[in-house]
């Protein structure tokens, strides 16, 4: 049996990262059949899980410091640079509208990574234009075409749609990922027990 995953995403966030590197080579072992959904999770936060700006603006001191530790250790284990960028949070959005551009030219896996590497790996604003360009540059897209698809109304929608997609089949953050339509799971985190899924006949 052929199974298909869907993996509904933000590049703003360091887990997503992680989960974004991993989930490739799960799904090819597998022989599945991935399905890029690029999202923007803060429309997820604002519609169906608003407290966590609440825990970003009062943290829990013990908690944030074993996240930092925790997210360091899980990149090392990965093998990718990730950090705290002084701008955060990033506004994603011209990102995420330009991941469907890159979707749609079959450049969204060496689009996304770069865009990970520029924000989490180099501390690079990936809401700014001159910081899209040279992603565009490093991984072949054209400039003059990619933003002016950031502009395009069918872009536009596309993105709105998947978010709100995931709102509707239950999702509350990125990444969230479904193997074979209506079996979720979220975080990176969860990679062993979408193997597992994938393994079943």
């Amino acid at each position: 049996m052929s199974h298909t995953v869907e993996f509904f995403f933000d590049c703003s966030s360091p887990w997503t990262y992680l989960g974004f590197v991993r989930i490739g080579p799960v799904c090819a072992a597998a022989g599945a059949t991935i399905a890029w959904k690029p999202i923007l999770v803060g429309g997820v936060f604002n519609a169906v899980n608003q407290n966590v700006y609440e825990q970003r603006a009062n943290p829990n001191p013990r908690k944030a410091a074993y996240m930092t530790k925790d997210l360091a250790d899980w990149a090392e284990y990965v093998g990718v640079r990730i950090g705290m960028p002084p701008v955060f949070p990033v506004r994603a959005v011209n990102a995420m509208r330009g991941a469907l551009f890159a979707l749609d030219q079959g450049l969204l896996v060496p689009y996304a990574e770069r865009v990970f590497e520029a924000y989490w790996g180099d501390f690079e604003d990936i809401s700014q234009d001159d910081v899209l360009a040279k992603v565009c540059a490093a991984v072949g897209l054209d400039q003059d075409a990619f933003f002016a698809a950031l502009k395009d109304p069918s872009i536009k929608d596309r993105l709105r749609a998947n978010t709100e997609e995931l709102i509707e089949r239950g999702g509350f953050g990125s990444p969230t990922i479904f193997v074979d339509g209506d079996d979720m799971y979220f975080g990176n985190d969860r990679m062993p027990l979408i193997e597992a899924a994938l393994q079943k006949s």
